[in-house]
């Protein structure tokens, strides 16, 4: 199990070569630009799209908006835990970087000495893309959207094989949706809980402004004595 792909006659070899080839052809800024958004800038990128998504579903109705919170909220949480059971899936399969094994790769970051499967990377983006999706479909589609485009910028880089990118993938979905209904079942009532808070219920659902609340009591007040009218009338 230490070594997935041995020779380049391996497919996932031959797509790695490829897709790493494209390093080699492109300007030294491009790479250095990939190097980035591979590294940081798509992690950075995943989390303004949940805030974004939060700002969004906080204006839901209150019952919808917590359950599109709690489901929000599963998304980090899922991706945290998709990354643990990676550890001991990384200390079973022990396969290394491909620059290891394979000569002529154009290596964006170096100092990467742990194992490659699978790409953590992939299963935060892919958990985070999926877990907004449960929250909420178009966010949910870009998401899903930047964690594919995290992948190809991985095997880009020269640091993971295409197939620690799919496990990735697989991994961060498998948590997120085999652990779903439990998370909702927890999460749910508790971010309801948080949402009756005075203080922290804005966490979960956006409060009317001033004025439409006063509107609000001032429509509560106008119906009973309108009721008392029409009995009178009556």
């Amino acid at each position: 199990m230490a070594v997935l792909a041995e020779s380049g006659s391996n497919p996932d070899v031959d797509l790695l070569y490829d897709i790493n080839g494209l390093a080699k052809d492109a300007p030294h800024w491009f790479d250095r630009v990939m190097e980035f958004v591979g590294e940081y800038g798509l992690l950075l990128a995943m989390v303004l799209l949940v805030l974004w998504c939060w700002w969004s579903v906080r204006r839901r109705s209150e019952e919808d908006a917590a359950s599109s919170v709690a489901a929000l909220v599963w998304a980090p949480l899922a991706a945290g835990i998709a990354v643990l059971v990676n550890v001991p899936i990384r200390g079973f399969v022990e396969r290394p970087r491909p620059f290891v094994d394979h000569r002529g790769l154009d290596v964006l970051v170096t100092g990467k000495t742990d194992f490659s499967f699978v790409s953590d990377h992939a299963t935060i983006t892919m958990a985070l893309g999926v877990g907004l999706f449960v929250a909420n479909r178009r966010f949910g589609l870009a998401g899903i959207g930047l964690a594919l485009l995290e992948g190809f910028c991985r095997v880009y880089m020269g640091v993971h094989y295409p197939t620690d990118v799919v496990g990735g993938f697989a991994l961060g979905t498998a948590v997120v949706l085999l652990l779903s209904p439990l998370a909702s079942a927890l999460l749910t009532p508790l971010m309801k809980a948080v949402e009756r808070s005075p203080r922290a219920g804005w966490i979960v659902r956006r409060r009317p402004a001033s004025g439409a609340q006063d509107d609000a009591l001032v429509s509560g007040a106008r119906r009973p004595v309108e009721s008392e009218e029409k009995d009178l009338a009556a």
